[in-house]
């Protein structure tokens, strides 16, 4: 099995928003990142990944099961984080895993209890008085004692200070290593992606723009910057989202076409440009 999730033509319909034929495929031993502007999609795809909604049609499969006939089985093999406490606030740490602990059999009390001594999360505190960075870690740690085959965040670095942020991607880089474990997360901070991810899977508005590997992603594009007057009337078209001054413009453009902007200003392009240039409207 060389994916650990494969998504199908998902889609699905509310009203005023319509997610269109979402398909990706994560592989084994990798991280990637899910990325897109608010209401694009992305919580919407994790919950239908996870059968907490009703797909309108496709398919969706995790480490090679069907994750609706198979979902029992699917679900003791999955970890999942969302970007807040899933955990019953009055519960104290040590409460919390005499209650998680229970649907797993192959749960790892020593495990758990190593990973809580390396994030400095006392088991007597009670999960409310935790910071939410702690709280995250809790999760994380829960997901980690069962021996999760796949972990599914959503926006887990999201109010996080970077010294947890930084934290949660080494933990994240190390729960890959042996090439037995994968990673989704969905995230607004795209440094964190240019960091920890392998593959992007870009949703915008419903549609899928990209998905593939960070590498391809970046380097599909670069930002072109010149001054007032210096950009062709027909070379216009090929800027995507430009924002024009008083004194220049700047914009993105693909790639293929570098060498018709070869006497201006051009730079790499990050993740954050590719995200805001492509949707925006062009001034």
């Amino acid at each position: 099995m060389d994916n650990y999730l494969e998504v199908s033509n998902l889609s699905k319909t509310f009203p005023g928003f319509q997610l269109q034929n979402i398909s990706f495929s994560l592989p084994k031993g990798y991280i990637m990142g899910l990325i897109g502007p608010n209401g694009s999609g992305k919580t919407t795809t994790i919950k239908l990944i996870l059968n907490m909604l009703k797909r309108d049609s496709g398919e969706v499969k995790l480490m090679g099961l069907d994750n609706i006939s198979d979902e029992k089985t699917v679900k003791s093999n999955l970890g999942v984080v969302f970007d807040s406490n899933y955990l019953c606030e009055e519960w104290t740490v040590a409460q919390a895993e005499a209650a998680v602990s229970v649907f797993y059999k192959n749960w790892d009390k020593k495990k758990f209890s190593g990973l809580i001594k390396r994030f400095h999360i006392a088991s007597a505190k009670k999960i409310k008085e935790l910071s939410k960075g702690m709280q995250m870690k809790l999760m994380v740690a829960c997901a980690f004692s069962y021996d999760a085959k796949l972990l599914i965040l959503d926006e887990p670095t999201g109010g996080l200070d970077p010294v947890s942020r930084d934290e949660l991607l080494e933990i994240l880089a190390e729960y890959i290593e042996d090439g037995e474990h994968g990673v989704l997360f969905s995230t607004h901070i795209t440094a964190d992606l240019e960091r920890a991810a392998d593959y992007i899977t870009y949703i915008s508005y419903g549609e899928l723009f990209f998905s593939g590997s960070k590498d391809e992603f970046v380097d599909m594009f670069r930002i072109v910057k010149g001054g007032r007057g210096e950009l062709a009337s027909d070379l216009d078209g090929k800027l995507i989202g430009a924002r024009k001054f008083s004194t220049g413009f700047e914009a993105l453009i693909k790639s293929e076409d570098l060498k018709l902007f070869g006497h201006l200003d051009v730079e790499p392009a990050t993740i954050d440009d590719i995200v805001v240039f492509t949707n925006r409207e062009g001034d």
